[in-house]
């Protein structure tokens, strides 16, 4: 067997495997049950005292996303700061400036939204200061806040009838320090033996083997790339993200960051299981996701591992595959593995240019963020699905003439109306302003050409820029088809926008149905009851997904993936 394949399947058999002893954690996390990291009390304690929290203070789903919010509008003001005061800051040796107010805006909202869409470079746009105190800070919070979300949605699920749906802050400082703190220190020791550099100096300058001068970034990089990886946040350290030598070094950091973006979301579906007491429930969803990922692994690879037809066509060889835009000791494969898998997760990471990638590919990589429910980001992956369980159970029911149930609540038009507009919300967003972008592209040239020409591709692949830039912004993903200029107050402005639709108004809504449905007079199962933990339902899900998600931006990339794929 290929190496390359076989180093593939030993990943991904990984990452199931830790996953399932890592979900039994996470629920007792949650549950407040007794476990070996209970020698962290005093530090959260502490920190209860420090802030003035009663964490037994139990909330309803109102004043659950009202403290959720506020949390975030904070950091919004606390990072725009920062941002733009950096030169004036201590930690920065390499003497960089400020970020302008429209990059600082879409910078700030990017990493409080848990997108870490970057219209910047790493080593020149940000100091060490604000890589920590607002980059770092951030990959913390925005990852802690999704999973909590999820523990809030979890709870409500697994109450018969109640007004409550937990403590946020408890489950904001037990997903830190019990859950994304040590996986990070773990992940970092790792980095660091493998040469990933830590420290506060600024840039040295060495000679090249060639007797040349080259100047090298470096700083606390070991510190912030565990993190971006365990909570999907992705970003890039170094401008070329987990493509750089110094970030992603090894082989062996590849297989670990790679293993590290996926690992959280996976295990937080085995971690509803063991909460809810319902192991086949969550069966049936992984499942689901699980295949959908292979799916997107099995396209990328063959088609990244083959090549492209067109070099064929001149008697090249491409024994390793389609390379541009690839490093040579990753590979084709592992660089496709991770593309599907920092997709199907809001992570954004990169190890190769996926504007280099194969059209197939690339199509693959935006369907994931497109659909958004494949794994996701921590926590708010398993809610997206959530919404269109909502709409399965709905549907279903009424085609067996079955009445619409999940887990002992009746869903009803509330909760049916919110799950749609949840779903339908995602392709508006990305849909709408890829449009206007392409309106104005066409019909506005001279505003075009007065930000710098936004496109370094004409024809479906620009298309395809446009449209990767928005979907990416949607999916709180942070990656990007980096032909298109977008450190532009127009592509600043507008993605802002998107980041800020697409994260909260899903989690107010996911919240929402949760806290409604947990009001709701329990009903026992009985014959007449839809069972949704079977593979019957799971099929029905992913049928639903695909309708009204895939087949959502069908007729956009027969513009732009499909077409170029078809031009060869």
């Amino acid at each position: 067997m290929n190496t390359e394949i076989l180093g593939i399947i030993l990943q991904v058999a990984l990452m199931v495997l830790i996953s399932y002893p890592l979900g039994r954690h996470i629920a007792k996390v949650y549950k407040g049950e007794r476990s070996r990291w209970d020698f962290m009390n005093p530090v959260e304690k502490r920190i209860y005292k420090l802030c003035g929290i009663d964490p037994k203070e139990e909330m309803s789903w109102k004043k659950f996303l009202r403290v959720l919010l506020t949390l975030n509008l904070f950091w919004f003001f606390w990072g725009m700061i920062l941002l733009v005061t950096q030169h004036m800051l201590p930690l920065n040796p390499d003497g960089n400036g400020p970020q302008t107010a429209h990059q600082a805006f879409n910078t700030c909202i990017s990493f409080m939204v848990n997108c870490n869409l970057q219209h910047y470079s790493g080593e020149s746009g940000l100091t060490y200061f604000t890589q920590l105190f607002v980059i770092c800070l951030f990959q913390f919070l925005t990852a802690a806040t999704g999973m909590a979300a999820m523990a809030g949605v979890m709870k409500a699920m697994s109450s018969k009838t109640t007004k409550s749906i937990g403590n946020f802050w408890y489950f904001l400082v037990r997903s830190c320090t019990r859950i994304l703190l040590p996986l990070s220190l773990v992940v970092g020791i790792i980095l660091i033996t493998q040469g990933v550099p830590m420290g506060f100096e600024g840039k040295q300058t060495i000679t090249t083997l060639e007797g040349g001068e080259q100047v090298i970034s470096q700083g606390p990089a070991a510190a912030i790339i565990p993190i971006k990886q365990l909570g999907t946040n992705g970003g890039g350290y170094f401008g070329v993200n987990s493509s750089h030598p110094l970030e992603n070094p090894t082989y062996l950091t590849n297989i670990v960051e790679c293993w590290s973006i996926l690992i959280i979301p996976m295990a937080m579906i085995f971690a509803l299981g063991f909460y809810l007491k319902r192991k086949k429930l969550a069966y049936s969803i992984f499942g689901v996701m699980l295949f959908a990922y292979l799916t997107g692994v099995g396209i990328n690879v063959y088609s990244e591992m083959n090549g492209n037809p067109r070099i064929d066509a001149l008697s090249i060889a491409q024994e390793n595959g389609a390379m541009e835009g690839k490093e040579v000791r990753l590979g084709s494969g592992a660089s496709a593995l991770w593309s599907v898998t920092t997709t199907v997760t809001s992570n954004g990471s990169v190890n190769c240019m996926h504007d280099s990638t194969m059209p197939v590919s690339g199509m693959v990589e935006m369907l994931n963020m497109q659909i958004n429910t494949w794994f996701g980001g921590v926590g708010v992956g398993f809610m997206n699905y959530y919404a269109f369980i909502i709409i399965a159970v709905f549907i279903s029911g009424l085609m067996v003439g079955r009445t619409p149930e999940f887990l002992g609540k009746k869903v009803e038009a509330k909760e049916m109306k919110i799950a749609t507009i949840v779903a339908l919300l995602h392709p508006f967003v990305i849909l709408s302003f890829t449009a206007l972008s392409s309106y104005l592209y066409v019909h506005c040239p001279g505003f075009v050409e007065s930000e710098g020409g936004w496109l370094n591709n004409s024809s479906f692949h620009g298309l395809s820029e446009m449209l990767y830039e928005y979907t990416s912004s949607a999916a709180n993903n942070g990656s990007g088809f980096e032909g298109l200029g977008d450190n532009t107050f127009f592509w600043n402005v507008t993605c802002g926008i998107v980041l800020i639709l697409s994260r909260f108004i899903p989690v107010i809504g996911q919240v929402a149905i949760a806290g409604l449905l947990a009001q709701k007079k329990y009903i026992p199962e009985s014959a007449g009851t839809l069972k949704t933990d079977t593979v019957t339902f799971g099929v029905m899900t992913f049928a639903v997904i695909f309708i009204v998600a895939a087949l959502s931006f069908f007729p956009v990339h027969a513009l732009s993936t499909i077409a170029e794929h078809l031009s060869f």
